[in-house]
């Protein structure tokens, strides 16, 4: 398989194992007076380190993943700078990359910026989720060959190639490039399809198998090249013979053919002399998605800004996807009960595709923002809020979709510089954290103050006090009410025997050294 090299590639390659895993700090909910999550989070932050500090969380969960990065054109006058010269890149490449990253291109720069996220971005993918990155013609090439490698060759499932705008006159080229690209990836799964119309299915003649189409029973060879195909056949009731097509003879042979009769799958024309014999497909037979093509030329590439002007009462940004868009991309490419993450998120146009799509079929899709600058609450998240809530003047007022989501900062790191806990983040979010890496979706409320969760009945502890170092022994033991047919506990130090824990079937974990690094 192809490998891209460039400058810097040896630096970044295992970098996303290195980034430290931060939490993610809560500032407020909106849309929920309880201040109960909604599962829809707009973070503010480095995307780096935020897919990292969603990892003990979501690793694996992630059903559709799309991205819009920037597509490094070395155009500096967009909001958001597309040319990877943004001061915190710049400086990460430093930290990361070191004196070589002065050197590189903008070409490099980009690959090496993206590369670590790529990879993260990866392991949050559910095996049977969807990747999508949207891009044109400065990195497309660069761009599938990475993915090929991040996800593996047999996992590209494909690229659209979309109409992005009208045709530019003012090119010097006189060549306009007037589409962009989806490359699509995954673990192996397919795209969820095109939702196909079945309103034509009836049952004129009440087949007792339900509602029908009828397809073409003509086939595509000669006679000289598939003489098996080229019969007569008759109707049993009437006695009315039809003849194949000389240059296309039927779909199948006779034995085909004779199966398809005993099915009562072929459907007879009222009059033979003008109609064609057809074959019966049933609606209990057909599946409600189907391939979609690969080139989308009746997109509205240009609306994105009209619309989020719309939104904002003025122009914040340059050149927005528009949610039209964006609800194809992720229509096609999930289910209505996914969960959708966009490491790139920009004005928040993701949110607004999955908030609308929800509403045209009741689905319950949640999403997951994040977005680096400083716009990400007066932009990202004030365009997702007036989406919620509804937008316009009276006579264009634009009814809310509903719904509400969560706004994070990144807070401190889990474990400093040594590797141990760091108590400055609390005990609280420690123990979630530890929750999360045994895959305990949330910490039952117990009367136990150790207590975590249970899974495949195990109960799960984590004995952990700041103030003193905890012992796992038969004095903590006799503190557990609950019964359950396995324990795992973490505690600094244990003094139980080793035969003991067995037959009680205990498992023990130290203080922070068994504690999953993601």
């Amino acid at each position: 398989m192809p490998e891209l090299i460039w400058k810097g590639k040896d630096k970044v390659i295992n970098h996303h194992q290195e980034v430290p895993v931060k939490t993610l700090d809560h500032q407020y909910t909106f849309g929920d007076e309880n201040e109960v999550s909604t599962g829809n989070k707009i973070i503010h932050g480095d995307n780096l380190e935020a897919l990292k500090a969603l990892l003990p969380q979501y690793e694996g969960k992630v059903k559709c993943i799309y991205i819009d990065p920037p597509y490094n054109t070395g155009n500096e006058g967009w909001v958001y700078n597309d040319n990877v010269n943004d001061p915190r890149i710049k400086k990460w490449l430093g930290d990361v990359v070191g004196k070589e990253g002065e050197d590189l291109c903008r070409h490099d720069k980009w690959l090496c910026m993206m590369y670590p996220r790529l990879q993260l971005l990866k392991r949050l993918l559910a095996n049977d989720g969807v990747f999508l990155c949207s891009i044109d013609e400065n990195q497309y090439h660069s761009l599938k060959i990475v993915l090929e490698e991040v996800f593996g060759k047999n996992n590209y499932l494909g690229s659209i190639c979309w109409k992005s705008r009208n045709t530019d006159n003012r090119v010097k080229t006189r060549l306009s490039i007037d589409y962009e690209y989806v490359i699509v990836s995954s673990k192996g799964a397919p795209i969820h399809g095109r939702f196909i119309d079945r309103s034509n299915f009836k049952n004129q003649d009440n087949d007792p198998r339900g509602p029908y189409v009828t397809d073409p029973l003509t086939g595509k060879a000669t006679k000289e090249d598939r003489p098996n195909l080229h019969y007569n056949i008759c109707n049993p009731e009437t006695g009315d013979v039809f003849y194949p097509d000389p240059s296309r003879g039927w779909i199948t042979d006779r034995a085909g053919y004779e199966k398809l009769l005993a099915d009562n799958k072929i459907w007879w024309p009222l009059n033979p002399k003008t109609g064609k014999t057809r074959k019966k497909r049933f609606l209990s037979e057909t599946e409600a998605r189907m391939p979609v093509s690969s080139f989308w030329a009746d997109i509205k590439g240009q609306t994105g800004a009209d619309e989020l002007d719309q939104i904002m009462g003025e122009r914040v940004f340059a050149f927005p996807k528009s949610a039209d868009f964006i609800s194809r991309v992720l229509d096609i490419a999930c289910d209505n009960n996914s969960l959708i993450l966009d490491s790139f998120a920009g004005s928040g146009t993701t949110a607004q595709a999955v908030l609308n799509l929800n509403n045209q079929d009741g689905g319950n899709r949640k999403f997951i923002l994040i977005e680096m600058m400083d716009y990400a609450e007066t932009i990202t998240a004030e365009r997702v809020l007036r989406v919620m809530d509804g937008y316009g003047e009276e006579g264009k007022r634009v009814d809310g979709t509903g719904g509400g989501f969560d706004y994070y900062t990144l807070g401190e790191r889990v474990f400093d510089d040594e590797g141990n806990l760091n108590e400055a983040i609390g005990t609280e979010k420690i123990r979630q954290y530890v929750a999360w890496t045994e895959k305990l979706p949330a910490i039952e409320a117990d009367e136990h103050p150790y207590w975590l969760g249970e899974r495949d009945r195990t109960g799960f502890y984590f004995y952990y006090d700041p103030e003193r170092l905890t012992v796992l022994s038969l004095d903590f033991l006799a503190t557990l009410q609950r019964k359950n047919e396995g324990y795992l506990i973490y505690a600094d130090s244990c003094v139980l025997d080793a035969g003991f824990m067995r037959k009680h079937n205990i498992r023990f974990k130290k203080i922070p050294r068994d504690i999953s690094r993601f």
